[in-house]
């Protein structure tokens, strides 16, 4: 054999042990089919550390409810890539909830590669801030990489504000694009810009419902919102009844944790984190709950 040949092989292997991983859920590309037939939606969560992700699985527990675990390239710098993909499939299962781990606005083909190795069972290519034409060649790639692995491939049309940029509409997804987008792309899923943005509001959100159901006629790929945190309970579930079968929260997440630590510390000397760390936890599950308990 040769080298070429035994390092391919080698390779196969490894995709097929990652699969065989996941033997305990259902693959997510037929739990969003699911859920798309249901018109419900699976909350998608990002996690930091030990601890987001305990308060994560302590909800979806609690409401014996299905969820996606995300990390983004920054919590894989911190955490190390096998470290948290080890963490959140081993909580997972100690807290026996049918869950997902999606890497979440990568903008790095190198990276998404190393996440589908490590066990990632679904990846967000984010080329929104190309031009149409880029982000389909860019997408379209990932697709094509993603399908030796069965993997979940969402990407990203339009303009959903990022921190400290503009909410303006202009850059809105048009449904004729997201068809157009879909359909020479063959992505699974497509995070569409209505008007949420990443972080929290400056004041109360709008999103354009009627142009998500117009989206939703146009594509059959999975509809994915950005930027939940923040926005009314009834908006959600109107989003949800139009076609949205994935909403990202993490802004709410980060905050919680942080505001009830933050609080815990300036009250009590304790120096054992083992103390400390717990209620805000506790405190960030109460808020991920919430939001599990009307999808």
């Amino acid at each position: 054999m040769y080298l070429g040949d035994a390092i391919l092989e080698w390779h196969e292997i490894k995709i097929s042990a990652n699969n065989d991983k996941n033997n305990y859920s259902m693959k997510l590309k037929e739990k969003l089919q699911e859920c798309q037939k249901d018109r419900k939606a699976l909350l998608a969560c990002n996690f930091y550390n030990f601890e987001t992700l305990k308060a994560i699985l302590i909800a979806a527990k609690s409401t014996n409810r299905s969820i996606i675990l995300q990390a983004t390239k920054s919590s894989i710098d911190y955490m190390g890539i096998d470290v948290t993909v080890n963490m959140a499939k081993t909580a997972l299962k100690q807290y026996e909830v049918e869950g997902w781990l999606h890497l979440d606005h990568c903008e790095s083909i190198d990276l998404i590669r190393q996440a589908l190795d490590a066990g990632f069972e679904s990846v967000m290519i984010d080329a929104s801030e190309k031009d149409i034409y880029e982000n389909i060649k860019i997408t379209k790639k990932v697709v094509e990489i993603a399908a030796r692995y069965e993997a979940n491939v969402e990407a990203e049309l339009g303009y959903i504000a990022k921190l400290g940029q503009s909410h303006e509409e202009a850059g809105f997804t048009k449904p004729e694009e997201a068809r157009y987008f879909s359909e020479e792309t063959g992505v699974d899923a497509l995070a569409i810009a209505i008007g949420s943005a990443h972080g929290f509001y400056k004041k109360s959100p709008r999103l354009d419902l009627e142009r998500l159901s117009r989206i939703r006629e146009q594509t059959d790929a999975f509809l994915v919102l950005h930027g939940s945190s923040g926005i009314p309970r009834n908006i959600i579930m109107e989003a949800i009844s139009r076609g949205i079968c994935k909403i990202n929260l993490a802004t709410e997440i980060k905050n919680s944790f942080m505001t009830k630590l933050s609080e815990t510390l300036s009250n009590t000397s304790e120096i054992d984190l083992r103390q400390v760390f717990p209620h805000a936890t506790e405190y960030a599950s109460g808020v991920v709950k919430g939001k599990l308990e009307y999808m």
